[in-house]
């Protein structure tokens, strides 16, 4: 019999403006795992001993800049086993958050390569189209995001929210 790894827990993060604009990031490029590619807003793992909550909340504020905003649970749990560019096999239990703010970001550029504002439904069109480059589990994840409705500020929160501090 073999042993079976646990998969790491991560979070995904897509952050909107009131108005459904999306804050589009692209990954810096020190990141091991696609670096200077296009994603959602902030992606993430707990540290050793950090929780999900916790992690999501270090995220927006060290990442993005963004203290104290709250983030809503919006898809539970995705699994998926997606190859890097380095080789590597990435496999995460990856659970999605949403926030919405019309505070300005504050990206660190060693995690932020460059942003971007986008109207949701144009870059669901252009993801879904093959039009723009993303992580491939920003695509995944647009593919299930887009299900939920055409207003992202107004999707179903399926679990409770995180307060960044």
């Amino acid at each position: 019999m073999r042993d079976i790894a646990p998969v790491p827990l991560a979070y995904s993060c897509y952050v909107f403006t009131s108005d459904a604009r999306l804050l589009l990031t692209m990954r810096g490029q020190a990141k091991r795992t696609w670096p200077g590619v296009w994603t959602n807003s902030c992606h993430g793992r707990p540290e050793p001993g950090e929780s999900l909550v916790d992690a999501v909340s270090r995220g927006l504020a060290l990442e993005l800049g963004l203290p104290g905003v709250r983030a809503d649970l919006i898809l539970p749990a995705i699994s998926h086993r997606l190859p890097a560019r380095d080789g590597r096999t990435v496999d995460e239990l990856n659970l999605v958050y949403r926030v919405v703010t019309d505070e300005p970001p504050q990206p660190d550029p060693g995690e932020v390569g460059d942003f971007e504002w986008v109207g949701w439904s144009e870059f669901v069109y252009a993801v879904l189209a093959g039009d723009i480059s993303v992580t491939p589990w920003c695509r995944r994840q647009v593919a299930d995001l887009r299900t939920l409705g055409a207003d992202p500020t107004r999707w179903p929160v399926a679990g409770r929210a995180v307060s960044a501090a």
